[in-house]
């Protein structure tokens, strides 16, 4: 009978096994690798609003109420420091009668109205024609003297612009001729000062003249 001849060894499988594992750790170096490139480029990109081992020391509650408490909201406003304030027990001063009137006075002189007081001053008396006849003098309200009759009588038109009746009269002053815009005359002081106001109400310069009847 024939011998048969013994078969070859295969190492085909082990070889096959032995590649996967060499694979297998390859790929777990890459990842691993990988995975340590990552944290390094997270830890270095800044996170806001994480706190990377800054420790802030706890406030305590009665501080922070106490500050509350004390707290100003126009205190940047103000460059003053606040005024201390007065004992409960300090005495105080019971301010007199006559300082009591005098604080509680209204200030008349910032609501005194001028015309008003004019007004009443021309009806009080015995009337306009007695306070005419007894005063010696007529009076004219001046809005200005010129060197040139055109500056007078533009003068004169502005004042007629304002409802003003202006007239214009020419004399020799000081070896000049000037020019004067006037308005009156008036038989009564009081009626020309009443003008004068009217007139400074409308931003017109005036002089108060006076002549003799």
């Amino acid at each position: 009978m024939p011998r048969v001849p013994p078969r070859p060894h295969v190492h085909g499988p082990q070889r096959t096994r032995g590649g996967t594992l060499l694979g297998f750790f390859l790929g777990l170096l890459v990842g691993v690798g990988a995975a340590l490139a990552v944290a390094l480029y997270v830890t270095k990109v800044p996170i806001p609003l994480v706190d990377r081992g800054v420790q802030r020391k706890p406030i305590q509650p009665d501080t922070e109420a106490e500050r509350l408490r004390g707290w100003n909201p126009n205190a940047g406003l103000s460059n003053t420091k606040p005024a201390a304030s007065a004992p409960s027990d300090a005495p105080t001063d019971t301010p007199s009668g006559p300082a009591r009137d005098n604080a509680g006075a209204p200030a008349t002189d910032a609501t005194r109205d001028p015309i008003a007081e004019l007004i009443r001053q021309r009806t009080q008396g015995d009337g306009g024609s007695a306070a005419a006849a007894a005063d010696p003098f007529v009076y004219y309200v001046q809005v200005g003297a010129f060197r040139s009759a055109d500056e007078a009588e533009a003068q004169r038109a502005r004042l007629a612009l304002q409802g003003f009746d202006a007239k214009v009269s020419e004399r020799e002053q000081g070896g000049q001729r000037v020019w004067r815009v006037r308005l009156g005359p008036f038989n009564t002081k009081v009626d020309a000062e009443l003008m004068q106001e009217k007139l400074r109400g409308k931003q017109f310069e005036t002089a108060l003249v006076r002549v003799q009847r």
